[in-house]
């Protein structure tokens, strides 16, 4: 009887596995931070923002604000291109530009044209838009409800270095610590984090992250009620950013951290970079922009939480590859085939079933990917790692010994 599997067959086999190691390959070499300047050089980039499809980056040396229309691959200065930009904001074609000395600048055409508000003679720190309200942080905190138009300043007596918006409620990271509005901005109180110089602030629904300068991030689950210090700790942090539960810091000498467990453990993702200070972070199109002093990089999200593309080439199923090593000590990793755009989720379980980590909870195209696990937070045990994507559900089994 014949063999179904003929020389010809053989070298057929042959060739395309020979394409898929060489496209992984080629992948996993290029699963790096890579800058995206052209148009731009080598400025320093001090502030970014997202506007529907668009980003606006601010920089330094007085160059002003540019924008990329195509997720950083190209980039075109603005009119505004006079000034240094140390904070932007953005929402819907409205753009807000906080600078050294000459106040506030604002856009109603995403950046075609400008205009200097009459907020004009401050350094403005930070900036942040929500529906018709505005806010800049300079020395104090200044509110408008008419596109710049006009200016009241509502917190008095702090240098407010960061802001972040979520409903009604307005976080203003100071040099004292967190203060909270929940009226637009209207009336401050205080929080229980004080005597820290906040210079980032992100928001995930009722989670608040706020990076304090050589503190490193605290987290509260309670907008902003109760804080807990996380275990990034002793760094400068300049810039935070969150999507689903991934955090992002950028320190100003250290590079970029990831926590996908509201900071209990981080994960150090500098792979590409040649400056480690991260003055802005900002997420668009499944791609994660960093500003830095020398210009500004791009990397794709699920690189930088810990997923890599293999391969581009559509398994015929879902599945879910067994960990390696294993046992493992601290870190392992496995791959996912998926056979149609999805949305994954990949959790972890101890023993008793308990849910210790996410670490995958993304929309991913088809694909074959490698998920790396660090569990250098975690106790010796057998762990089981599930993967959900559509109606496919896989579990297998993992020991951590230390």
């Amino acid at each position: 009887m014949k063999s179904r599997f003929s020389s010809g067959n053989s070298i057929k086999l042959t060739i395309v596995l020979s394409i898929l190691l060489l496209y992984g390959f080629s992948n996993y070499s290029m699963a790096q931070w890579v800058q995206v300047s052209n148009g731009m050089g080598n400025l320093p980039v001090l502030s970014s923002a997202t506007g529907g499809n668009n980003i606006f980056a601010g920089t330094g040396g007085g160059y002003g604000v540019y924008l990329s229309v195509n997720a950083g691959s190209s980039w075109t200065q603005t009119s505004l291109n006079n000034q240094i930009v140390y904070s932007i904001a953005a929402q819907g074609n409205n753009v807000y530009a906080g600078t050294f000395s000459n106040g506030v600048y604002y856009s109603a055409n995403n950046g075609a044209s400008w205009f200097q508000t009459p907020l004009n003679s401050q350094n403005v720190w930070s900036m942040a838009v929500s529906g018709n309200y505005a806010f800049a942080g300079t020395f104090g905190l200044f509110l408008s409800s008419n596109n710049g138009t006009s200016w009241t300043q509502t917190l008095f007596g702090q240098y407010v270095y960061s802001l972040a918006v979520n409903g009604n409620n307005v976080f203003a990271g100071t040099g004292n610590g967190v203060f909270l509005s929940t009226d637009n901005g209207a009336s401050w109180s205080q929080t229980t984090l004080q005597n820290r110089e906040v210079d980032a602030l992100t928001v995930n629904g009722d989670e608040v992250y706020a990076g304090a300068y050589a503190y490193g991030v605290f987290y509260s689950p309670d907008n902003a009620i109760t804080w807990y210090y996380t275990n990034l700790n002793n760094q400068n942090i300049k810039s935070l950013t969150v999507t689903g539960n991934n955090i992002f810091a950028g320190t100003d000498n250290n590079g970029v951290f990831v926590s996908n467990d509201n900071g209990i453990n981080w994960i150090q993702r500098n792979e590409g970079l040649t400056s480690f200070q991260i003055n802005s972070l900002c997420i668009i199109n499944n791609y994660i922009f960093a500003g830095t002093n020398n210009s500004v990089y791009r990397r794709p999200l699920a690189e930088v939480i810990g997923i890599k593309t293999i391969s581009e080439l559509v398994p015929a199923q879902y599945s879910l590859g067994q960990n390696y090593p294993n046992p493992f000590n601290p870190s392992t990793k496995f791959t996912i085939q998926i056979s149609k755009s999805s949305d994954i989720l990949i959790t972890v379980y101890n023993v008793l079933g308990s849910q210790v980590e996410i670490l995958v909870n993304w929309q991913l195209k088809p694909g074959i990917y490698e998920v790396d696990w660090n569990a250098s937070g975690y106790p010796s045990g057998v762990y089981y790692y599930k993967l959900v994507a559509g109606g496919f559900t896989q579990t297998r089994k993992m020991i951590l010994v230390k």
